[in-house]
């Protein structure tokens, strides 16, 4: 059986607020430690309406202390915001309190808007160089992990806490690239189909055919994310999804507001071309009763060669979302799904 894992951004709600979010992840992770569900990840953005973590490695600590038996990572750290050096040595840290159960994915966009990234990245501000550094600062982390080459200026120095090592690495991504990279450097990979513009398959078909055992791995793994919403019938999650499509169409033309109720998105008044919008995106949210959202990204599963399949879902009201990740973990058959609520 393909395990189940949860994506978390941390939505904030029209109708709650950013605190509240966050609080509300809290509770989600306590909900689902018991399903079955097997990873909890946290994303990373900056200074956007919508979404309430700017830190998920403070969100990991608290939600690995809150857990018992789920794996919790980043979904992802957008490296090119961070040293290498202060990356290492938090998820050692992470690691050292929480051993086996923490992982490291990365992603190499800044997670925010252009002149929010300037101010995140500090060296990258006009007259200071420039440019797509993230491969260079892949290299530096993983050789914090594994050691520098011989006179390397960083190779006397020796990150906290010493004898720790990095928990598993997964490079994120939307497009073929991080595919490409994570299957040469032998590390697992996830792509986010909820909103790349592109088919999954390709991707997830390229990281396995290109993928080269190394330290970092002696085998694939990838994790496709997908946005999906589950409820008791198809016509309820029908419903359901109206929040996550009007939020879907707001961000698609910049406007990065927080999640609407569904009272406000079911009385939305659609022009034509905005429904023809938001039915060429159904492919990117998948939505229905237990049975229907079951067969739909089991083939999802069989089409992409998924070794793990991991859901984000943008309901307002915090009491159906953690029904709709109930439901699918019954459906699927998840360890412990026979005792949800």
């Amino acid at each position: 059986m393909t395990p189940l894992s949860v994506l978390d951004l941390s939505f904030v709600s029209a109708e709650s607020t950013p605190a509240r979010a966050l609080h509300d992840t809290l509770a989600l992770a306590r909900h689902v430690d018991g399903l079955g569900y097997r990873r909890y990840w946290l994303a990373e953005h900056h200074a956007l309406p919508n979404v309430a973590s700017p830190a998920p490695e403070i969100m990991i600590g608290q939600i690995a202390a809150a857990t018992r038996n789920l794996r919790v990572g980043s979904g992802g750290i957008m490296l090119p915001n961070h040293a290498p050096l202060m990356v290492a040595e938090r998820f050692r840290v992470l690691e050292a309190l929480f051993p086996g159960r923490i992982d490291l994915g990365l992603g190499r966009a800044p997670g925010t808007d252009g002149l929010t990234a300037r101010a995140l990245r500090r060296r990258e501000a006009p007259g200071e160089g420039g440019g797509d550094d993230f491969l260079d600062r892949l290299q530096e982390l993983l050789f914090w992990d594994g050691g520098f080459p011989e006179g390397h200026p960083f190779a006397r120095i020796e990150a906290s806490p010493a004898g720790v090592p990095l928990p598993p690495i997964f490079l994120l991504g939307s497009s073929d690239y991080s595919a490409r990279l994570a299957g040469e450097i032998g590390c697992g990979f996830g792509f986010a189909q909820h909103f790349s513009g592109m088919p999954a398959e390709p991707p997830m078909l390229d990281y396995r055919n290109g993928f080269r055992p190394t330290r970092l791995g002696a085998k694939p793994h990838a994790i496709l994310a997908v946005a999906a919403i589950c409820a008791p019938t198809d016509a309820e999650a029908e419903r359901l999804a109206a929040s996550a499509r009007l939020a879907t169409l707001r961000r698609e033309r910049g406007e990065y507001r927080p999640l609407p109720s569904l009272a406000e998105a079911l009385a939305y008044p659609y022009s034509d071309g905005e429904r023809m919008q938001i039915e060429r995106g159904r492919d990117r949210l998948h939505v229905g009763g237990p049975e229907t959202l079951r067969a739909r990204l089991a083939d999802m599963v069989a089409r992409t060669q998924a070794d793990e399949l991991m859901i984000v879902t943008a309901i307002p009201d915090q009491a159906a979302r953690h029904q709709s990740y109930a439901l699918l973990a019954r459906a699927w058959g998840l360890g412990a799904a026979s005792q949800a609520a």
